[in-house]
Order: C-alpha cells, then sequence, then structure tokens
C-alpha cells in the first residue's frame, strides 16, 4: 500500500478548513468519500474536495469497501460508537479529539480497534508542533536546569445560543463537558508530552459568567512524577483572550505568549533570545501524515489511542474534583 483511501465523517467547520484540505493534498492520502445529515450539503462539499462519493448515514460510509481508512469529526458522545462501527468494518481510525465520553468508552474504542488490527488515532495536533519540539530539547538539554512549574491560559469567549451549530458544545449529554473537555484536553495533551506522567490532580470546576450545563471556567492543577507542578486554566467567560505557556525551571525559563504562533521566548543567565518555529499552515495535516504513515508502515500512530485514553482519565479526575 503507498496511498490510504479516506471517508470523512462529519463536514463542519474543522473539517472545512483543515481536514478535508489535507486528505486533499497529501500524496498519500485519497479522499474517497464524505458524510453529512444534509445531502445536498454532503454533495457540495464533495464537490469541493474532491471526493468522488457522499452519504447521508455515517454507517454506509464505513461499509464502503474502496475505503481504508475514516476520519471522525462529529460530536464527542459519537465517537465511540462511530469508532468502534469502522473498526469492526475493518478500517482505521482517526478520531477527533476529546477521545471519548470518558475512559470506559476509549477502552472499548481501543479494544475493539485491537481486535480487528486496525490502527487508532486521536488529533491532538499540537503534538507536531515545532516549537514544542525545540521545547522538549531544550529541556532535555539542561538549559533551564529542572523544570518545577508550567502554567496553562486558554481563553476564548464562547457562549452559543441554542439554535446555532456549535451549541452541542455547551450540551453536556452531547460534549461532556465545558471548555476544559473542548480545548483543554489539547494542552493536557501538551504537558504530558512535555512532562509525562501526571500522578495528583486538584481542581476548581464552575460558571463564573454563564448559566448552562456545563462549566465556563476551569483551574487544574497537576503533579508529575517528576515532581513538576503545572496549572491549567481554561474559560469560556473572559473578554481577553489567552493561549500562553510558560515553564519555569531552576536555571532559566521558556515562554509562549502564542502557543498556536510558535513564537518561543527563553530566558537564562546567559541572556534572553527568541526563536520563530510557527505550525504548518495547516496545523492538522502533519497529525493526518502521521497517522496515514502508520497505516502505510503498519506501525503505530504517534497520537494514539493510549493518549487519548489518558487524557480521559485526567479529565474525568478534574471533573471530580481531583484525585
Amino acid at each position: 500500500m503507498n496511498k490510504v483511501r479516506w471517508g470523512l465523517i462529519g463536514c463542519g467547520d474543522i473539517s472545512r478548513k483543515r481536514v478535508a484540505p489535507a486528505l486533499r493534498d497529501l500524496e498519500s492520502c485519497e479522499l474517497v468519500a464524505v458524510n453529512r445529515s444534509r445531502t445536498d450539503l454532503a454533495e457540495s462539499f464533495a464537490r469541493e474536495f474532491g471526493a468522488r462519493r457522499w452519504h447521508r448515514d455515517w454507517r454506509e460510509l464505513i461499509a464502503d469497501a474502496e475505503i481504508d481508512a475514516v476520519y471522525i469529526s462529529t460530536p464527542v458522545y459519537l465517537h465511540a460508537q462511530q469508532t468502534i462501527a469502522a473498526a469492526e468494518a475493518g478500517k482505521h481510525v482517526l478520531c477527533e479529539k476529546p477521545m471519548a465520553m470518558n475512559p470506559a468508552e476509549c477502552d472499548r474504542m481501543i479494544s475493539v480497534c485491537q481486535a480487528n488490527g486496525v490502527k487508532l488515532g486521536i488529533a491532538y495536533y499540537r503534538h507536531f508542533y515545532p516549537v514544542l519540539l525545540r521545547a522538549r530539547q531544550i529541556i532535555a538539554a539542561g538549559e533551564i536546569g529542572k523544570p518545577v512549574l508550567a502554567q496553562i491560559n486558554a481563553f476564548e469567549r464562547f457562549n452559543p445560543q441554542s439554535g446555532e451549530d456549535r451549541h452541542w458544545l455547551v450540551e453536556k449529554a452531547k460534549a461532556g463537558g465545558g471548555p476544559m473537555m473542548d480545548f483543554g484536553c489539547h494542552r493536557i495533551e501538551v504537558l504530558m508530552n512535555l512532562f509525562g506522567s501526571i500522578k495528583r490532580i486538584t481542581s476548581l470546576v464552575g460558571s463564573a459568567l454563564f448559566e448552562r450545563e456545563v462549566e465556563d471556567t476551569c483551574v487544574a492543577s497537576f503533579e508529575f512524577e517528576s515532581k513538576l507542578q503545572a496549572v491549567l486554566t481554561v474559560t469560556h467567560a473572559s473578554f481577553e483572550s489567552q493561549d500562553t505557556l510558560d515553564i519555569f525551571g531552576s536555571e532559566g525559563s521558556l515562554h509562549l505568549p502564542l502557543l498556536n504562533q510558535g513564537e518561543l521566548r527563553i530566558k537564562t543567565a546567559a541572556g534572553d533570545r527568541t526563536e520563530h518555529l510557527p505550525p504548518h499552515a495547516n496545523i492538522h495535516l502533519p497529525l493526518i501524515e502521521d497517522f496515514t504513515c502508520a497505516v502505510i508502515e503498519n506501525r503505530e500512530p504517534k497520537v494514539g489511542g493510549a493518549i487519548g485514553r489518558e487524557v480521559a482519565r485526567i479529565e474525568d479526575a478534574i471533573y471530580a474534583g481531583g484525585i
């Protein structure tokens, strides 16, 4: 196999901006079919991105014998059901984040994929950011000494109204939680990528501004096996947007004022300097490329089900108040 034939389940905003363009543009990929509940929109989406077929029902897509792998880009509550069905149909699965509603669903997804001999990947695309790879290199080289504290702020004003396309993100039965579940999960993966295993968690979960089923603000504190401590703060309620990562070590510090832009400020006794390592113009493309190579080369993807499951375990603990 030198090319993976893809089906795309879900044709929302992320699929249009990032996933479908990557599946269309990568030489190792072929976008065969798409699924969307509205047939007219599915057809126009398929024609826009060069897919040959479109399906109203996702079950028809996974039954398509021409498809090798599926990208699942649907609300969280559907991830487990669709992943399991796709795996049982012999399709490799790259699933949007967060992996599922809870660790038990993650376990079933992993088990069924293993039983059917298919790959399972989770869309934590920040794992492939060059700036985070560089931060890991600097930390491993001991340039900032022993890392002792990390802080992440992820703030985005968001309060969709009933009937809007993205309202499901504040419905507990469909999303599982608020900003900690939606984009906090990305930052948990970033912290694990940089610092390893988390052994202790405390949290505050609540609504500072909006009255709704899920939190609008959450603060989680972590202690890692390395003894490093980290604080992750997320909110839908603040006027100011933030996307920061600060790492403080015994001999220096690293600062990313906008994680998604790739500016890295390094402060040590030798002086201060700034490096610029922006992500790929399509931030999903390196993730999809790695997963596709994993299928072709018969290896595990760099961001597999075990990572997705561990993030889900941590989120469960955050919503429970800590462990």
